[in-house]
């Protein structure tokens, strides 16, 4: 497969790429930084210089030509403002569905955040962040043209995956690593019988090729 990635040089989409070259896919990471291309080529992938908060739709699905995947695992980051939550984890996130619509990509997951929703009150940054990215999901689930899966992690950790976690509908709160949720998206990539689902992740007992095929097709 040829998989592209949004965000490929955040934390979460390094481990992935690094996954699923090793498996034998073909992997592009988009990227703002010509500086990032080297951790990019070093996890097995292409890097892609382009900035989703300005570039256009045609410019973005020249990119996904041919691509049989699309992964959103961009994000403004801890520290950005109100206002970046809403160019990138809402208005990168559309971009990047419409450019994968134009392109002709059908599969298309994103790493969404557990709690995301469009009409989440509050006036701190991390209340925009979910409000932006629940608009993002919401817009992500209404195109037909798209077989797409939310995911939506719980709190992050650096800690080593353990390949055991808790994958369903609603999994309530809990943590779960980044080297776990990688391996979640590597699987739900290849598993498009979870077309349609929008999925909480946290650590669990199950191994994560089981749980993505206990959800498959739900």
């Amino acid at each position: 497969m040829r998989i592209v990635i949004a965000g490929g040089h955040g934390q979460i989409a390094l481990r992935l790429e690094r996954l699923l070259s090793a498996r034998g896919d073909e992997v592009a990471g988009i990227i703002r930084k010509s500086e990032q291309g080297d951790d990019l080529r070093a996890a097995g992938a292409e890097p892609v210089l382009l900035d989703l908060e300005s570039a256009s739709v045609e410019e973005v699905a020249a990119h996904l030509q041919g691509a049989d995947a699309a992964v959103f695992a961009a994000g403004a980051g801890p520290g950005s403002g109100v206002g970046r939550k809403e160019t990138v984890d809402r208005g990168a996130a559309v971009l990047f569905a419409d450019a994968a619509v134009r392109a002709g990509v059908r599969r298309f997951v994103v790493v969404s955040s557990m709690g995301a929703d469009p009409a989440h009150q509050g006036n701190e940054v991390f209340d925009a962040y979910l409000r932006a990215k629940g608009e993002a999901d919401a817009y992500v689930t209404s195109q037909e043209a798209l077989d797409w899966t939310i995911l939506r992690p719980g709190s992050l950790m650096d800690d080593a995956g353990t390949g055991l976690v808790r994958l369903e509908a609603h999994t309530g709160r809990g943590a779960i690593p980044r080297d776990d949720v990688a391996a979640v998206l590597a699987e739900l990539v290849d598993t498009p019988a979870t077309t349609g689902l929008t999925l909480e992740l946290i650590s669990g007992s199950t191994p994560v090729s089981v749980a993505v095929k206990s959800v498959a097709g739900n």
